[in-house]
C-alpha cells in the first residue's frame, strides 16, 4: 500500500520529535557535541581609519593555535571602523589557554591602540559547520 503525503510528514515529524526529545539517546548525543565545542561571536570598533592595520594583527599569528577549529575576522559591511570576529574552538579551555600564549599576548597589547571599543558579544555551542570536524 502506498504511503500518502500526509501519513509521510506526520510520521516524519514524530520520528524528527523522538530525535531531539530530552533524554533520548540522540539528544544526549547531540547535547553532548554541542558542549564539546566553544564559539565566541562579536563585535570589535577599531579607531577611525585604523581597520585594516587592526585587522592585520588579529589576524596575524592565528595559526599554530592549539584547539582552534576556525578564526574568522570580517569587515562590518554597514560600519567603516567595525569588524566581527568568529571563532569556534574545541572546548572553551582551549580558548582560555590560547589567552596566555605569548603570541596572543603581543597582538592584544599591539591591538589595544587600534581598539576604540567593543560591540556586541555572544558565546555558542557550536553544533558543527562546513570546516569543522565535530
Amino acid at each position: 500500500m502506498p504511503l500518502d503525503r500526509r501519513h509521510f510528514i506526520t510520521s516524519a515529524a514524530q520520528g524528527a520529535l523522538s530525535f531531539v526529545l530530552p533524554g533520548s539517546v540522540a539528544a544526549q548525543a547531540l547535547s553532548t557535541k554541542e558542549s564539546s565545542m566553544h564559539g565566541l561571536i562579536g563585535r570589535m570598533m577599531a579607531a577611525p581609519g585604523q581597520r585594516d592595520a587592526l585587522i592585520e594583527i588579529l589576524l596575524d599569528g592565528i595559526h599554530d593555535m592549539p584547539g582552534c577549529l576556525s578564526y574568522i575576522v570580517a569587515r562590518d559591511t554597514s560600519h567603516e571602523d567595525a569588524i566581527w570576529i568568529t571563532e569556534v574552538w574545541d572546548s572553551e579551555a582551549s580558548h582560555k589557554a590560547s589567552l596566555s600564549r605569548p603570541a596572543v599576548k603581543a597582538a592584544i597589547e599591539k591591538a589595544k591602540l587600534l581598539i576604540a571599543g567593543f560591540g556586541d558579544y555572544i558565546q555558542t555551542a557550536p553544533a558543527g559547520g562546513h570546516g569543522l570536524s565535530k
